[in-house]
């Protein structure tokens, strides 16, 4: 049957199941967005404020339920305004499909009006993409790229389609979902081996030799990074460390890959890693690191980097491997499998001693709650205490982050979902829409600065349009307090640009766009508007006032030795 390229482009998401699309149109994706309109009963379409906030919700949707995320944009600034999204998903391992429409072929090359190279502008933040010249294309092309998204380490995949491919007539025939490995042009590449589409099988023998090298160990210490949350390893990686008998510390991305109330939760490690995980990286024999890329944010200074210890990595990208730090054993696969295999050979390892040894350092930090302004314990234990165990939490990027990060215990993965690798600001509030829509029986909150929340307060007329109920917590020290930080620590007090004494006044922001909120200045306050916000089962801002010269600690300058704590 001949159908358009734009019908087979939505047949093709309904066969990877998919019944959520983020995105904002215009001219060149009309087409798309035309056949959107007799799909609304399938297919439900979220339009949001801003591109940028379409990908970031595709995003959170992705990494908040494990589907792959999809969102559309239109050519020119429509799909160059998805470029932070795409590097967000691409640096965290988020699987989703951003699918753009260019100019017509005739004009493709003549700097026509709003075209641009969003394949070449996209090449090294995407997994892959695509440039759809003819709609005969359109089908192989968009099942190839969601198997791309999903397949092997997951991360974004962009397809690029000129508008005559989208009303163009080509045939279509309907192909199960399971038969896409097997046919076509997927069918041949799998054949071939040439993409990363499968799980990669770990090696026994590197298994074989990674127990051996437990068993030989008297200090040891796992890493708990994102790749177990991206892997859903979560059950695996539990068992594994109560074998091994270890403690374990935890990167920004591993959240909710191993619970924070486990008794053997070290917490954070890096830049601003509890002193129990950096004192244990450094005194530990072994250290085994699961889905962890060891950034700059957690090997600070590779060269003094658990300078004790052999290293051992397990990861499912290979290029990865002693990328950023040496190994002395690595193993290729996914967290599940390989743990999973080590699992069935390993007995109980008992570690007592040197448990005892960590966990005399400090697993969280103890706030000063003396002073006459919230802090942000008083503002995480407040939010703990009302808002369900299982709530879902979105941040945006600065000490809020970080603090979120450090002290909420998250039980799950997908609980927290923060630009790690990218440092977004303004990834929050989208991300927070992705997850809800992805989300709807859970409560999500957003957590934000207020530098963050200028950089998407937008959002709030997406979350009031389609009554997304969000509560939004602004730590509002009326700075940019992670680089104030910086500036007080490192650069002598000198506080360039970083003072925001300005507008807007968030509440009234909020009441703006339908929304309700509340200013709030004491515990007491707090806890009342958290629980106003929650009965309300609508969207609320709850703008919390603290001091302008609250710190992030522990804190360990880039490029320094693990332990040399600037502040603790």
């Amino acid at each position: 049957m001949q159908v358009t390229g734009a019908k087979i482009l939505l047949e093709c998401l309904l066969e990877q199941d998919v019944d959520t699309v983020f995105g904002y149109p215009g001219g060149t994706i009309l087409n798309v967005y035309d056949e959107l309109y007799s799909y609304k009963d399938r297919i439900r379409h979220i339009l949001t404020s801003h591109e940028q906030g379409a990908a970031h919700a595709a995003d959170g949707y992705a990494r908040s339920t494990g589907k792959v995320g999809v969102c559309f944009a239109t050519s020119g600034p429509g799909c160059t305004n998805l470029t932070t999204g795409i590097a967000t998903a691409y640096m965290d391992s988020s699987p989703t499909v951003f699918i753009t429409c260019n100019v017509p072929e005739p004009l493709v090359g003549r700097d026509s009006f709003q075209e641009v190279d969003i394949t070449g502008i996209t090449m090294p933040i995407t997994k892959s993409n695509y440039l759809v010249h003819h709609a005969s294309e359109m089908a192989d092309v968009v099942r190839e790229a969601f198997a791309v998204a999903h397949g092997g380490r997951p991360g974004p995949v962009l397809i690029d389609m000129t508008k005559n491919a989208t009303s163009e007539l080509a045939d279509y025939e309907f192909l199960p979902k399971e038969k896409h490995f097997t046919q076509g042009r997927l069918g041949d590449l799998v054949r071939r081996s040439s993409h990363g589409l499968k799980l990669p099988e770990p090696d026994a023998a590197d298994v074989k030799t990674l127990v051996d090298m437990i068993a030989e160990s008297d200090k040891p210490l796992l890493i708990c990074g994102g790749g177990v949350v991206r892997g859903r390893a979560n059950v695996e990686f539990t068992e594994f460390a109560e074998k091994v008998d270890a403690p374990v510390a935890i990167s920004l991305m591993g959240a909710g890959g191993f619970k924070g109330r486990n008794p053997l939760t070290t917490g954070m490690i890096g830049m601003h890693g509890t002193q129990a995980s950096n004192m244990a990286v450094d005194g530990c024999d072994l250290l085994i690191a699961v889905g962890c890329r060891f950034s700059d944010r957690v090997a600070l200074n590779p060269e003094t980097f658990a300078s004790q210890a052999k290293i051992v990595q397990i990861d499912i990208d290979r290029s990865e491997i002693n990328k950023n730090v040496m190994t002395d054993h690595h193993i290729i696969g996914d967290a599940k499998q390989v743990l999973a295999a080590l699992n069935e050979q390993l007995s109980q390892q008992h570690h007592d001693a040197w448990k005892k040894y960590v966990f005399s350092f400090a697993t969280e930090t103890e706030y000063d709650e003396a002073g006459d302004t919230l802090t942000p314990k008083q503002i995480n234990d407040a939010i703990a205490r009302i808002c369900p165990q299982d709530t879902i939490v979105a941040t945006d990027v600065g000490q809020h982050q970080i603090w979120v990060a450090q002290h909420f215990h998250y039980d799950y993965p997908g609980q927290l979902i923060t630009s790690g690798g990218f440092g977004a600001m303004g990834f929050g509030l989208g991300a927070a829409i992705g997850a809800q829509v992805g989300n709807p029986d859970k409560t999500v909150i957003h957590v934000t600065g207020d530098g963050s929340f200028r950089m998407n307060c937008n959002e709030l007329a997406t979350e009031q349009f389609y009554d997304l109920p969000i509560i939004t917590i602004v730590y509002n020290n009326g700075v940019l307090g992670m680089v104030r930080q910086w500036q007080t620590l490192i650069y002598d007090e000198r506080y360039s640009q970083t003072t925001l004494d300005r507008g807007p006044d968030f509440v009234k922001l909020a009441e703006a766009y339908g929304l309700a909120g509340a200013h709030v200045h004491t515990v007491d306050e707090l806890e009342a508007a958290l629980r106003e916000a929650l009965a309300s089962g609508h969207g609320y801002v709850v703008d919390c006032a603290i001091n302008e010269d609250e710190m992030v600690r522990p804190m360990v300058p880039g490029g320094a030795g693990i332990t040399d704590f600037l502040v603790c």
